[in-house]
Order: structure tokens, then C-alpha cells, then sequence
């Protein structure tokens, strides 16, 4: 999820498909969160600018420990519609070092994605992690399970990844490198219905599972689609470019197009167990919501870090990580954020709460870092 956008309107498609993590996705259909948009302004250009993700190159190697995210995004992404072809993942004795854009759980597992079609398992809550085969080498940016055995992983070049045994296997089941689109974020109502946003209102939706995936036309709507929160109402939140927040439901049906007072990108979406909604990305920006969208409020956070995920912990605290290591908790539902002094400055895209309360970091590094109390 997929490290994962500029001051024009647009990047160019190369760039686009390139670009990845900043939206790494968001929460998993359990509540726990998925992933991550990406983690540094990588798939948000540099931190100062507002607009889509950068573009990080295919088929490179691993960079060198302590390259610095950005050139760890030049070097990951999409490969494009002239490689139309898809290329199984390389086996990497320290995959659990490299970028790592989102991680959910799936029965006794954790299961991570990220660059060069990585996906990690790990049995014992972050301690250990196993790399499994993939049929793609391109970044993945999200991670969701419908059940304890069957999940899905979104990426560039348009890919869906489906696994039938809890992420011990994985076949590909959408591959469209043509529609030079990445897949941001999916979502899934039940083991049949679901569907997955990417760049530019690229939207595909499943009526069977997953096995296949249809395009489906959003008509006028035309901003890249980041991440989705499913609220405790029922109703799905996905944040966009541009200021823009969408709200609809799990097929689709109608989509309600929320202009908030930011005019940037948002990365991701937090629903709240309160009701409340919390809207994310660039330059640190943190806004929020307690009446369904109709007014927003700006959240201070002393950053102008780009926000790549979050989460809600169990004893109600908030925890938001972005670039540049940024750690940002809430005390109070999300009215205030207070940073965390950390001495690590790689860039953070998720975050994962275990059962024994330990918060495990995700990002540049991969996996191994933790948030103490």
C-alpha cells in the first residue's frame, strides 16, 4: 500500500503511474489499519508541494540501506503499457527491510505489502517476517481481507493480487498497465461484492468475489481516489485531490462529492469510532469532522510533514505518521495532535496495533520499528 502530485492539476501519466504510496490505502475491513499511501512525499511530490504522487521508476533493485526515500521511489512503480507483460517478484533475503505500504491481519498472520510486489507474512505480530512469491514486481499499496483466508492487494499498473489462503499464495486477477493508472485503495462489502480506486476516479468493482473486475464510469468525477474508511454508519469515505472528500456506499451507488476548505491532496481518511472523520495529506494538513462533512475544522499539528495513515487505538488515542519519521498521537478524538520525539527520520506509512498494545511502525525501513508509550 502502494512510497504512497504537484502544483499543477496534473502530472503526467508516466508520472503518475509511477507515483505511489501516499495513498497507500487506509483501514482494513476488521478496523485494523491497511496500509499506507506511501510514505514520503514520494507518492506526494516534495513536502511542499500540493498534487499527486511522484513516479517511481519498475524494475530496480532494492536501493542501499539509508538511500532516503526518494530515490527508493525512483526506483519503484509502475512499468507502463509498453511492458504489457507482468513480472513475478524477486525473492529478497531483506525484503523486510525495504519499503513496507501497508499490513492487516489475516487469521494467526500479519501480512505486509510494498515495493517491487513484496509481500511479507509474519506469525508472531511483527518479530518475524517471511517474504511469499508474488506474480508481480510492481509496488503494492494496499492490503484488505474479507475473512481469515481470503484477501486482496492493490498496486500499480492497475493490479488486484487475490489470495484463497490467507496470503500464503497470490494470483493475479486485474492487470491493466494501458489505463497508466495505479490502484490506490480497495474495499470489499462481503466475500463477493467490492470495489478498488486509483488515479483519476479509476474505479473497478467485483460482483464475484474478486475473480474478475469490471471498469466502472464515474462520469463527470475526475481526481485521483486515495484511501477509504468505512464509517460506523456503514458509509464509505475516500479521500482525494485537491481538497475533495467522497462519500458513498459499498456499491457504488452514488457518490457525494464533499469540497472541504484545503485545496491539497488528501492521502487518507480516519473514521472515527465516534463518528467523526478525519482528513489527511499533505504538509501536514489534519482536518475534521463532526456533522457528516457539512463543516470542517482544521486539527494544529507543528508539522508540515505530509500524513500518510493512521490509526485508532484501543484505548482511543489516535496515532497519524507521515514523512520524514513523523509521529503524531491525539489524546482527545482528534482535536489536538502532539508530535513524538523520535530519533529515526525514515519515513513512516502505516501503523499496526497488536494484541498486546504495542503500536508496530511501517515505511521506508520496512518493518521492525515500534511506538512506545
Amino acid at each position: 500500500m502502494s512510497v504512497l502530485t504537484a502544483l499543477a492539476r496534473r502530472v503526467s501519466s508516466a508520472a503518475l503511474v509511477a507515483a505511489t504510496i501516499a495513498v497507500v490505502p487506509v483501514w482494513a475491513q476488521d478496523g485494523q489499519p491497511a496500509a499506507a499511501p506511501p510514505a514520503a512525499e514520494a507518492t506526494p511530490p516534495a513536502p511542499a508541494v500540493d498534487a499527486a504522487p511522484p513516479a517511481p521508476a519498475a524494475d530496480a533493485a532494492p536501493p542501499a540501506s539509508g538511500d532516503g526515500l526518494t530515490s527508493l521511489l525512483n526506483q519503484m512503480g509502475s512499468k507502463g503499457a509498453e511492458d504489457a507483460k507482468p513480472i513475478p517478484s524477486v525473492m529478497e533475503p531483506l525484503s523486510a527491510q525495504t519499503l513496507i505500504t501497508a499490513v492487516t491481519k489475516a487469521g494467526p498472520n500479519l501480512v505486509a505489502v510494498g515495493a517491487w510486489g513484496h509481500v511479507l507474512l509474519s506469525p508472531d505480530e511483527g518479530k518475524t517476517w517471511t517474504q511469499i512469491a508474488t506474480p508481480v514486481d510492481v509496488s503494492l499499496t494496499s492490503v484488505h481481507f474479507v475473512d481469515e483466508k481470503l484477501g486482496f492487494a492493490t498496486g500499480h499498473d492497475a493490479v488486484i493480487l487475490r489470495t484463497e489462503d490467507g496470503g500464503q499464495t497470490w494470483a493475479l486477477v486485474h492487470f491493466d498497465p494501458a489505463a497508466e493508472s495505479p490502484l490506490f485503495d480497495l474495499y470489499m462489502k462481503d466475500a463477493t461484492t467490492g470495489f478498488a480506486v486509483g488515479a483519476y476516479s479509476h474505479v473497478v468493482t467485483t460482483a464475484d468475489g474478486g475473480k474478475t473486475w469490471t471498469r466502472k464510469d464515474l462520469g463527470d468525477l475526475d481526481f485521483h481516489m486515495n484511501g477509504i474508511a468505512k464509517a460506523p454508519d456503514g458509509r464509505l469515505w475516500i479521500a482525494g485531490e485537491m481538497g475533495h472528500i467522497f462519500v458513498t456506499d459499498a456499491t457504488l451507488s452514488q457518490i457525494q462529492d464533499i469540497e472541504t476548505p484545503y485545496s491539497g491532496s488528501y492521502w487518507n481518511v480516519l473514521a472515527l469510532k465516534d463518528g467523526s472523520i478525519l482528513a489527511f495529506g499533505l504538509r501536514g494538513n489534519v482536518w475534521h469532522t463532526t456533522d457528516s462533512g457539512a463543516t470542517w475544522s482544521q486539527v494544529p499539528t507543528s508539522t508540515i510533514a505530509s500524513l500518510q495513515s493512521g490509526v485508532e487505538l484501543r484505548d482511543g488515542r489516535i496515532i497519524l505518521v507521515g514523512l520524514e519519521g513523523t509521529v503524531l498521537v491525539s489524546a482527545d478524538r482528534g482535536k489536538s495532535f502532539t508530535p513524538v520525539s523520535r530519533k529515526e527520520r525514515a519515513s513512516l506509512t502505516t501503523a499496526y496495533q497488536t494484541s498486546d498494545g504495542t503500536v508496530l511502525l511501517f515505511g521506508e525501513g520496512g518493518a521492525g520499528a515500534t511506538l512506545t508509550n
